[in-house]
């Protein structure tokens, strides 16, 4: 499974009314591990960011001028994106941009060029109601480091989302579900066989069975019941 992590700065918070992307950031995920195969863009916007937009991202004119334009690099971007799962914090507002650009240079919009788009504010305001779910209040709430983020930056943002998805879909790393493969120092996918292994079975005392459930619990009360060991009969 191929995702992409996207963010973007532009001059202002409204495309309708003229404002542009100036910066696009992209970060690669497959099978949930980075590949550091990242996309990194900043564009000539031919205008200037409002005085707030560039006290957010600190991109000015003068730094762009030489940068390329958007339709040098729309074929470029493009073909990165094509077929995954964008995922995107606030997905509606970059969405709003890069559509706007793509219009521009005569193309579709931009989910016609994508597998799905995912929406992380969405995925946080269900695990979270009530809560700040800005990427700054996620970090902090999930324990990712964003100490180096004192200006907005569309590559940095992007990484700090894969790390902020990573913990709200419960971890980077998967179980091994079926114990028969495993990978080399070189890559190489080797058998592994399980046949003559014998486990000890360890039941869980109380203190750890009464945490598991509140564990439990507190998952189905974020996902408001929705929980599917619940709805599911239990053997008699």
């Amino acid at each position: 499974m191929r995702q992409i992590f996207l963010d973007t700065e532009t001059t202002g918070l409204s495309a309708a009314n003229g404002d542009r992307v100036i910066e696009i950031g992209c970060v690669e995920l497959i099978n949930r591990k980075l590949t550091r195969n990242n996309k990194h863009f900043y564009l000539n916007a031919e205008r200037e960011s409002h005085e707030d937009a560039l006290k957010v991202h600190g991109i000015s004119s003068e730094f762009l001028k030489d940068k390329p334009k958007f339709p040098e690099v729309v074929e470029e971007f493009l073909e990165f994106c094509a077929g995954a799962e964008i995922i995107i914090h606030n997905a509606p507002f970059d969405l709003s941009f890069l559509n706007k650009e793509l219009e521009l240079v005569g193309k579709p919009s931009f989910k016609g060029f994508v597998a799905s788009v995912t929406d992380t504010l969405v995925m946080a305001k269900e695990m979270y109601p009530g809560k700040r779910n800005s990427l700054d209040s996620l970090c902090d709430r999930l324990g990712v480091d964003n100490s180096g983020r004192t200006l907005h930056g569309a590559l940095l943002d992007a990484e700090l989302l894969a790390d902020v998805y990573i913990n709200l879909t419960r971890g980077q790393d998967a179980l091994l579900i079926d114990g028969t493969t495993g990978q080399s120092a070189d890559g190489t996918v080797i058998q592994i066989d399980l046949s003559n292994f014998k486990l000890d079975v360890l039941l869980a005392n109380d203190q750890e069975t009464a945490a598991h459930e509140d564990v439990l619990s507190q998952i189905d009360k974020a996902s408001k019941g929705k929980t599917v060991w619940l709805a599911t009969p239990q053997p008699a």
